[in-house]
């Protein structure tokens, strides 16, 4: 396909590197690179971050002090005041009153030769009354001299983020040139049809409103009511939508594999459940069973609160690959959550005739080699491991289904990478962390979604409180009396070791004095340093009650299944996201005894902590949690990795844009449904668009070229 002249000329006007644009030049540039501008599109998307109202002008005897204001004022005098700092001191007067203008730094001979007694100017800035001289005034205040009967104009300037160097006069006259010369080039690349349905204005009229607004209110702007405004977010997040649709639709009709889903494993696993299925597993496992049996290869996400038992729906669907004949790859963000999966799976599975085996960069090369030889020859039916699994040299005989759990925390490339080791393998992607819908349509797109919203009879709700430092001696007490009923506890730190820039506890400084402080029991230490089998013998004897106290850090975040364990302290909780509190909070309740989960803060903290951590006593509403912790983190920190499938966005937001993306993904979808190729001309520009953001890479979308 040939690119779109006209496009082809916007595209290459945006990727035009910035020291090329008149005005600019190479040191300049290195300037702007401070604040992630490099090309002219990145400039461009530099949007205001609020705007100088200079549309009304007000009279000297109505001003507030704290306020900004426009006024239309004569030169009266001038004089240099101060002792020891000269000011500059203008004197300005309208029909309604009297102002001070005063700037320090200054060329007398300039400043006298521009403020001439009778000149009329447009003056603005912030507005303070001045006790000692009791008046009003203005420090470095904005002026504009006016020409002999001229009228003034109002308009509304926009105010950027700066960094050293670069002054708002200097940006602005960088971004008008910009916008000038983007004028000669500009093109409509949405669809007609949708651009009207959404009253989204076009691509120049849009931008040039957004940094110098004529028609629109500034409010509108900050508020994010804009149409300018609103037709990017739109745009970014119709873009995304629109890949994930097309690659949704693509996998649908993806010819994949039909498997038996009645095989005697899955009996066999089935009747050897301790414990019954609840009502949500069930439905999930009826979903699942049907992707399963039908010839199309499966996508499905699989999401729930902690502790609601997606592990043990995950080795079903495992049982029915290998009673077809098939192989399992299953992949963990760490390594600790991948010796727990292939702890549990030897204990469910083996018994079975599942031949299992842990693939993690810790083992020796003999172990790994061994590991390696035996998936290509068929002699082993599942492999559990972290990133090993994907890595160059690691095949499969016949992988038929690929599990991926803790998703977000692996890009959109990773999966793909992982379903290339067989053909047209089913995925299934799991998470324990609860995504709020706007993260999940945005993250899972292309995926159906099962939802286990229940958790096993049996289980007590989590009594949390948050203490404080000075609680300590009473929170010790506790565990102890907890640990005399035979209970366990953990108590995890934020940090392995000391750091003097945190000054927060950590895991090694502090175990020494807890096992002091719990004479009559044994007490543990778990990270993420220690050596692989250390690991594993410590949670095993912890598993087995032969360990009362488990010091950590957050390396049992996930995973970690231990019914007898009641309490949770949690020191330094203020310095955690509260999706991640929740996690850690969930290895306890997993039993049918009373648990407590304990966030420990310090003596003093702040406000904000404190209602921050106050929804985690309010709550166990994994979801509820989650869209807290997204309004407060944002959506780049709240999964706790950049690289985790989520676009660069420029202008949408997923938490203030929520109702913007289901639009956009209705109209999206539509789309797609009536034109799976964008073969259609009119949707020419945004397949062009769509290859330039790389979606066609990334999502494995569409040809280029």
């Amino acid at each position: 396909m040939k690119k779109i002249p006209e496009l082809k000329k916007l595209f290459e006007y945006l990727d035009r590197p910035i020291q090329y644009l008149k005005g600019v030049g190479p040191r300049r540039a290195q300037t702007l690179a401070r604040l992630g501008i490099s090309t002219v599109e990145d400039l461009l998307f530099l949007l205001p971050r609020e705007y100088e109202d200079r549309r009304f002008i007000t009279p000297i005897h109505q001003l507030q002090p704290g306020t900004k204001a426009l006024l239309e004022v004569q030169v009266w005098s001038t004089r240099v005041t101060g002792s020891r700092t000269p000011i500059f001191e203008v004197a300005f007067k309208d029909a309604t009153g009297v102002l001070k203008g005063k700037w320090f730094h200054f060329r007398t001979d300039q400043m006298k030769k521009a403020f001439k007694k009778g000149r009329r100017a447009l003056v603005y800035g912030d507005v303070q009354f001045n006790r000692y001289e009791y008046c009003l005034e203005m420090i470095h205040p904005q002026v504009e001299f006016l020409k002999e009967g001229e009228e003034p104009k109002g308009h509304v300037l926009p105010v950027y983020p700066l960094t050293e160097g670069l002054s708002q006069r200097e940006l602005r006259k960088i971004q008008v040139q910009a916008l000038k010369e983007l004028k000669g080039v500009a093109i409509e690349y949405l669809p007609e049809g949708i651009r009207e349905k959404m009253a989204l204005p076009p691509f120049y009229q849009a931008l040039r409103e957004i940094h110098y607004p004529i028609k629109e209110e500034p409010r509108q702007l900050k508020d994010r009511s804009s149409p300018s405004l609103q037709r990017f977010v739109f745009e970014e997040l119709f873009l995304f939508q629109l890949a994930l649709a097309i690659k949704r639709g693509r996998a649908t009709k993806e010819r994949g594999i039909a498997f038996s889903v009645d095989g005697p494993r899955l009996k066999g696993l089935m009747d050897s459940l301790p414990f019954p299925l609840t009502d949500a597993q069930k439905r999930v496992l009826k979903e699942i069973r049907g992707d399963m049996a039908s010839p199309h290869a499966m996508n499905r996400l699989l999401q729930g609160d902690v502790g609601c038992g997606k592990t043990i729906v995950a080795f079903l669907a495992i049982a029915m690959a290998v009673d077809s004949g098939y192989q399992v790859a299953m992949m963990a963000p760490t390594e600790i959550l991948a010796e727990q999966h292939f702890l549990s799976m030897r204990e469910r599975l083996t018994p079975l005739g599942i031949r299992c085996a842990l693939l993690v960069s810790g083992l020796s090369r003999r172990e790994r080699e061994a590991v390696l030889s035996a998936m290509v020859s068929g002699a082993l039916d599942v492999v559990i491991g972290t990133h090993a699994v994907i890595q160059e040299g690691v095949e499969f005989n016949r992988l038929g289904l690929v599990i991926i759990d803790e998703q977000h925390r692996f890009g959109v490339l990773q999966r793909a990478s992982l379903r290339a080791k067989g053909e047209k393998p089913d995925l299934l992607v799991m998470t324990a962390t609860p995504i709020p819908r706007t993260l999940a349509l945005t993250l899972y797109g292309d995926l159906d979604v099962s939802v286990i919203d229940e958790v096993p009879k049996g289980r007590q709700p989590i009594e949390t409180r948050v203490v404080q430092e000075h609680q300590r001696k009473e929170v010790y007490q506790f565990i102890q009396e907890q640990l005399a009923k035979g209970r366990q506890a953990y108590i995890v730190y934020p940090l392995i070791e000391e750091s003097e820039k945190l000054q927060l506890p950590s895991v090694i400084e502090m175990y020494p004095k807890i096992a002091q402080a719990f004479p009559s029991y044994k007490v543990g230490l778990l990270h993420g340093r220690l050596p692989r089998e250390e690991k594993e013998k410590i949670m095993r004897e912890f598993k087995n009650g032969k360990t009362h106290l488990l010091v950590t850090t957050t390396v049992i975040e996930v995973g970690i299944d231990v019914p007898n364990a009641t309490v949770m302290v949690i020191e330094g909780a203020e310095r955690f996201g509260l999706s991640q509190l929740h996690q850690l909070r969930g290895r306890v309740g997993r039993g049918s005894h009373a648990s407590y989960c304990l966030l420990m803060v310090s003596n003093k903290p702040s406000h904000i902590s404190r209602s921050r951590l106050r929804v985690m006593e309010q709550t166990c509403d994994g979801f509820r949690i989650a869209e807290e912790d997204l309004k407060i983190r944002g959506p780049g920190d709240f999964l706790g990795v950049r690289q985790s499938g989520l676009p660069p966005f420029k202008v949408a937001d997923l938490v203030l844009d929520a109702s913007t993306l289901q639009e956009a993904r209705k109209e999206a979808f539509e789309l797609a449904k009536r034109d799976p190729k964008l073969e259609d001309p009119q949707h020419r520009g945004i397949k062009e668009l769509l290859i330039r953001k790389g979606y066609h890479k990334g999502l494995e979308l569409i040809d280029a070229g």
